[in-house]
């Protein structure tokens, strides 16, 4: 069974994904921009995509574009920014209905692409500079947007981790920036620093929905102009830190319910043959509500409030969240320490590892079930040079062994125990 359609063609400047598809009433648009991550830059671009999405010249304020996108049959625009590996990727998207479903006539999605192609190419500026009422105000909301992460301890606790795992990596820096650098930005340095992303950066575009390709293509190479491009690099290093000790750091703050996070490096990333096997290892660990954190460290020990892991495709890296009390650190830290050894060991029964695997396929499914989620499964290709369809890798979850889990658990090395602890335990 062939899942997904996708074709594939190199426009000048960018690179054009197309899935015909008759599974939706409506028609996808989205645009992946992507760099390595950069110090000196990453709150600059945190701080773009919304001041693209506030305006463009022809649609000077977000009330004019808001009217625009009403105009088009109630089309939706969003932007969002996210961490693939050590890189940072600005998403653009827009959901715009299907004109083969109206009773009139109007061009929907060539009018879609065009103000899509606008809001990223003829974005509100004038003499060399952002518009200056829009960029204060986006701002403000970025900032609104970092400090929420210090009120919500779990995410506090997963940056907190990654600052002191990557400390000497790109990958420790948060993809909205640093609160410190968002006063620093001008309408004008950020103007400059978007003339760079427009010639230098990877941009993939993707086309989902009920179309012909040859339309797609056409309307594309009549609205995306963009000559004279650079290198486009993707940043792909393979992951070589081997940890020689693993470095505890514990921070106090008036919290509730202290934050155990734990990073292990897994020298497996997407691009990798076991994969596969890492997958169905980390559903073993803690993906899931039948997984090994969760029975023994939740249920069984009654030792945390959750106790999850979760992994990064293109990093390589196995992350474990848990909420305990704080004077339990030690013992939940034996415990999850424990669960890994039990993989180790093949200490895995057939009813955690087949219905690891047919969740972790049901998870793909369902992602793929929505455009945009469709958008993000493909886009793993670009980010790890590896093409891998649908139905490949929901064989390669089929064909994991026992043994395959096992040789790929072997390879975790925890590197980081971070723990968010209350004030009235001392738990070092």
């Amino acid at each position: 069974m062939q899942y997904v359609d996708h074709q594939t063609d190199q426009l000048t400047g960018l690179t054009l994904h197309t899935v015909q598809t008759k599974k939706y009433k409506t028609n996808s648009i989205v645009l992946q921009i992507l760099r390595p991550l950069e110090g000196e830059n990453v709150t600059k671009r945190a701080l773009l995509p919304y001041v693209l999405q506030a305006g463009t010249n022809r649609y000077p304020s977000s009330k004019d574009l808001r009217g625009a996108l009403d105009d088009m049959y109630g089309a939706s625009l969003s932007v969002d920014l996210s961490k693939k590996g050590e890189n940072q990727v600005i998403s653009i998207r827009m959901e715009v209905a299907n004109e083969k479903f109206l009773s009139d006539n109007t061009p929907l999605f060539e009018q879609s692409l065009n103000l899509l192609s606008e809001i990223l190419l003829q974005p509100a500026a004038e003499n060399g500079s952002f518009n200056e009422e829009i960029v204060n105000k986006e701002k403000r909301s970025l900032k609104q947007q970092i400090e929420s992460i210090y009120d919500d301890k779990m995410r506090y606790a997963n940056k907190r981790l990654l600052e002191e795992m990557y400390k000497n990596e790109p990958y420790r820096y948060n993809v909205y920036g640093e609160e410190s650098e968002v006063d620093r930005i001008s309408a004008k340095d950020l103007y400059t620093y978007y003339k760079g992303v427009i010639a230098q950066d990877r941009i993939d575009l993707y086309v989902i929905g009920d179309i012909e390709e040859l339309n797609v293509k056409e309307a594309a190479e009549k609205f995306f102009t963009l000559e004279n491009r650079g290198s486009n690099n993707i940043a792909s290093k393979k992951d070589q830190v081997k940890p020689e000790q693993v470095n505890e750091v514990f921070e106090e703050q008036d919290v509730q319910q202290g934050k155990l996070n734990m990073g292990y490096r897994t020298y497996t990333t997407y691009s990798d043959r076991d994969y596969y096997a890492l997958q169905v290892c980390n559903g073993v660990f803690g993906g899931f509500s039948h997984s090994k954190l969760f029975m023994n460290v939740r249920e069984k020990e009654s030792l945390a409030y959750y106790a999850v892991s979760r992994f990064e495709s293109h990093k390589g890296a196995i992350f474990v969240m848990s909420g305990i009390e704080t004077g339990n650190y030690e013992k939940a830290v034996k415990i999850i320490k424990e669960q890994l050894d039990e993989i180790v060991n093949g200490n895995i029964t057939d009813s955690e590892f087949e219905q690891t695997k047919a969740m972790i396929k049901n998870q793909i499914l369902e992602t793929i079930d929505s455009s945009f989620g469709l958008t993000e499964v493909l886009y793993h290709a670009v980010v790890s040079g590896t093409d891998r369809s649908v139905e490949e890798w929901l064989n390669g979850i089929d064909a994991v062994s026992k043994q395959d889990v096992i040789d790929v658990a072997k390879k975790l090395a925890l590197d980081t125990i971070y723990f968010l602890k209350g004030g009235s335990n001392d738990a070092e």
